[in-house]
């Protein structure tokens, strides 16, 4: 069903913290004439958490509103599974063309658990659904034996693997075929989980640099794999900036740089400062002088 490169977006706002929709409609246009074959919203990168269930269906409509008919997926990341199966609804009857759904972000659900609400919320909204598989920052491990769980369910169609092992791209091929649609979800995993045999690339990094992460999948998928392997030895230093507590402040800086947006944060976060604003922007502008050029695709 889904496959190519997936932007979890960030959330724009205005200087008194309301979503500013004309911001995103600008940069989600950028991620989608760059070749991007997909969008996904309010998930960690966009700030979820920090959002109330009105403002991430007004996302989604801001986000299908460019998306030029290609999937834009809603991302379901509440604490109350009652909570995160009432905004399933909501994002069915918003025309959402399917889920992104994070097992449980605050309570750590045991393997039953976890089937029972992700089942539930599934349902609930009657979407296409991509679970979030992310050990290292939900602490919910969704293994091979819950996807096998899962797998007579027709609502469970891709996953994000973001447990930072890439052998786990190679068990769930090995386990489960294409029975779902796998995605790797670790920007500097990527080459490796891409050519190892994911399909898909939920990225972050692609935000502020959308035709060097749309270039990286394409050439792998055409078998060029030392064209792709070159820009992304180049991209690793801005990849690693997504593995980490600041990731929502490392990207929007790096956004603020390439793309000419903002960096606003809704609190508790704040924009970075001092020596670690220092360090990025050293990164980013380090990355930008010496950007290689893009074959011809």
């Amino acid at each position: 069903m889904w496959s190519g490169v997936f932007p979890a977006v960030t959330t724009k706002f205005t200087e008194d913290d309301k979503l500013d929709h004309t911001e995103m409609e600008r940069c989600f246009s950028l991620l989608m004439d760059a070749g991007c074959d997909g969008l996904i919203v309010a998930g960690s990168l966009g700030e979820g958490p920090m959002l109330s269930h009105e403002e991430k269906l007004a996302v989604l409509k801001t986000a299908q509103g460019v998306a030029k008919g290609k999937p834009v997926l809603l991302t379901i990341n509440e604490a109350a599974t009652r909570d995160g199966a009432a905004l399933a609804q909501q994002a069915a009857k918003a025309g959402a063309d399917g889920l992104m759904l994070v097992p449980s972000p605050i309570y750590h659900t045991d393997p039953e658990e976890t089937v029972t609400t992700l089942k539930a919320v599934a349902a609930a909204g009657d979407l296409p659904v991509m679970i979030y598989s992310n050990r290292i920052a939900y602490r919910v491990d969704v293994t091979s034996e819950i996807l096998a769980e899962l797998a007579s369910d027709k609502h469970f169609v891709a996953i994000k693997e973001s447990s930072d092992d890439v052998r786990r791209t190679t068990d769930i091929i090995n386990t489960f075929g294409k029975r779902y649609d796998l995605f790797t979800g670790v920007d500097n995993l990527a080459f490796e989980a891409l050519t190892a045999g994911a399909i898909g690339w939920v990225a972050g990094l692609v935000t502020a640099f959308p035709k060097e992460t749309v270039a990286i999948y394409k050439l792998i998928g055409a078998g060029r794999y030392a064209e792709a392997l070159d820009i992304y030895r180049w991209f690793r230093p801005l990849l690693d900036l997504d593995v980490s507590t600041y990731l929502v402040q490392n990207i929007k800086l790096a956004e603020v740089h390439e793309i000419g947006t903002n960096d606003r944060v809704r609190l508790p976060r704040q924009p970075l400062r001092g020596d670690r604003r220092a360090a990025v922007d050293k990164i980013v502008r380090d990355a930008m002088a010496s950007r290689p050029k893009l074959p011809v695709l």
